[in-house]
């Protein structure tokens, strides 16, 4: 199986979609999943298996999800990506993690989520992109600054995290402000 990848100068971004996902559950062994998918705990690896077994697309909704890998050292780092894709309405929200801490401040997720906005909306065709930022999350604000992203509102308590309920703001990123800016 061969992955779309997309470079940046210090990552691979390998792109998965549901059948890629599929394929990878359907033909490997645990061990070689955890692998594939750089999964460093057991209970990483749980949350993907539930995923794939409870099916990870709905009726008109997909994925691109990217596992970013450090050139360096070949090792997955993170994963970026846009997942609840609705395909008819040419939307997907972005979402982004960093697993190694030991990669964190370094600007990487910057590259990374560069590269997968400018994928969304230029192979995927998506006209807006959202995201979904805890309140809390300096880091994710950042971004979210830095890529022009525009602050449409807050969601109140919208996920439970921790035993509390905390807030989400929601972002907005649009085709014609990404065309218009050239920002990339």
């Amino acid at each position: 199986m061969v992955l779309e990848t997309i470079e940046t100068k210090r990552l691979f971004l390998k792109a998965l979609s549901p059948d890629e996902m599929k394929y990878i559950f359907e033909n490997h062994t645990k061990e070689e999943i955890k692998r594939i998918l750089g999964h460093r705990s057991e209970e990483d690896y749980q949350k993907e298996a539930n995923k794939h077994k409870n099916g990870y697309s709905s009726y008109n909704r997909s994925f691109r999800l990217f596992l970013l890998t450090d050139k360096t050292s070949d090792t997955i780092i993170g994963r970026c990506g846009l997942h609840n894709w609705n395909v008819d309405h040419h939307r997907a929200e972005i979402g982004y993690v960093m697993e190694d801490e030991q990669y964190r401040r370094r600007g990487l997720m910057t590259e990374a989520v560069e590269r997968v906005i400018e994928y969304g909306f230029t192979s995927m065709e998506l006209n807006r992109i959202e995201a979904l930022v805890g309140a809390e999350n300096v880091p994710s604000l950042r971004l979210m600054e830095k890529f022009n992203f525009i602050q449409e509102g807050v969601l109140r308590q919208h996920y439970f995290t921790a035993d509390k309920f905390e807030d989400s703001v929601l972002f907005s990123r649009l085709y014609q402000d990404f065309k218009n800016m050239k920002d990339f």
